[in-house]
Order: C-alpha cells, then structure tokens, then sequence
C-alpha cells in the first residue's frame, strides 16, 4: 500500500460477472481474446479467473446456474500493441466488432461487447 494511503479497502482484487454459459464466456475471454486463466479451481468452470498477473486484479467468472447471479453489466479496458491487426484476429474469429477510431480524446479505441453485453474497450 501507497505510504500515508489509509482506510479499509487494501486492494482491488477482481471484477466479477456471473453467466449461465461460463464456458462460453469463458471461450471468448480465454480463446477469442486470449486472456489468460489464472485460476480454475473448483471443476466444470464453476468459478474462473483470468488475468495477465497471478497476484494482480482478474476478471472472475462464476456460474449463476449455482451461484447467485451478479446483476449489472461491467465495463472492461484492456491495452494492445496493433488496434488494426488485433481488429483482423478478431474478425477471423467471427466476433462481431467495429473496426478501430480515433476516439475524441486522441487515442485509438475499439469498442464491442462479450456475449453476456459487458462491454470491452480496446486501446492502442
């Protein structure tokens, strides 16, 4: 923790999103986009964790067929190095995305959404 940063949150940890189709989620997150799962310990995808760092924030994923469900739609950003080539993967994997923009800021982004509707920002 930061010096002379106090208070009760420590850390974030996760942003969690439930699906009655974990593997298929799981499929876009970990095949499609590659993101890496750094956690599946319980069996049948019943609660995942993907991320790029093992003690770093994940996106966790819980099954709301026996879980209760989490409500609400979350929103994802995540940096690549080629919006343009990263775009063409995607296509080839028949994902429905809009081709990359300058976005109003300056920057290139691409925007679309998983199949549960949480929407991913992609930045270049």
């Amino acid at each position: 923790m930061k010096k002379g940063v106090t208070g009760l949150i420590k850390a974030y940890i996760c942003t969690t999103i439930s699906s009655k189709n974990v593997k298929g989620l799981v499929d876009f997150y970990h095949g499609a986009l590659g993101i890496p799962i750094v956690f599946e310990g319980y069996g049948d995808y019943d609660g995942v964790q993907l991320g790029f760092e093992k003690n770093e924030p994940t996106i966790c994923i819980w099954d709301e067929n026996k879980w209760e469900p989490y409500e609400g739609i979350a929103n994802f950003t995540f940096r690549c190095d080629n919006l343009d080539k990263t775009y063409e993967e995607l296509v080839l994997k028949q994902l429905q995305v809009e081709p990359p923009y300058k976005a109003t800021w300056g920057g290139r982004e691409m925007i679309f959404s998983d199949p549960e509707g949480n929407r991913i920002m992609l930045l270049e």
